[in-house]
C-alpha cells in the first residue's frame, strides 16, 4: 500500500520560511518523479515544484521560482520543499505526489499525471 505522507506546515509571518517534508512508503521510491501541489480555498489545485527520481531535473512555477526548493534524499524516502520569503497568497494546503514515468527526464507539471497523492498539509502566512 502506498503512502505518502506530508509535515511541516503551520502559521508563518510574511517573509518567513518553512520546510515541508514528504514521507512515503510502499513504492520504490527512487523509481518515482515527485512534485509538490497546493490548493486555496475555492481556487484549483496548482503546481508548485517537481523533481525527477535521480533529482537531476526540477521544475518550479512561476509564483514560486526563487523562493522555494525542492530536494528529495532517496535514502531516506523523503522529499522536501523549503519555503522562504513566504506570502500571503502562498497560504494553502500542500500536497505531495508521485508519478512514474520511463523518461527519466520528464517532469509531470499536471495533477492527472500522478499516480499517488499524500494528504495534505496546511501552510498559512499571516501578513
Amino acid at each position: 500500500q502506498v503512502q505518502l505522507v506530508e509535515s511541516g506546515g503551520g502559521l508563518v509571518q510574511a517573509g518567513g520560511s518553512l520546510r515541508l517534508s514528504c514521507a512515503a512508503s510502499g513504492l520504490t521510491f527512487s523509481s518515482w518523479h515527485m512534485g509538490w501541489f497546493r490548493q486555496a480555498p475555492g481556487k484549483e489545485r496548482e503546481f508548485v515544484a517537481a523533481r525527477t527520481r535521480s533529482g537531476g531535473n526540477t521544475y518550479y512555477a512561476d509564483s514560486v521560482k526563487g523562493r522555494f526548493t525542492i530536494s528529495r534524499d532517496n535514502a531516506k524516502n523523503t522529499v522536501y520543499l523549503q519555503m522562504n520569503s513566504l506570502k500571503p497568497e502562498d497560504t494553502a494546503v500542500y500536497y505531495c505526489a508521485a508519478h512514474y514515468d520511463s523518461r527519466s527526464y520528464y517532469i509531470p507539471r499536471h495533477s492527472y499525471e500522478y499516480n499517488y497523492w499524500g494528504q495534505g498539509t496546511q501552510v498559512t502566512v499571516s501578513s
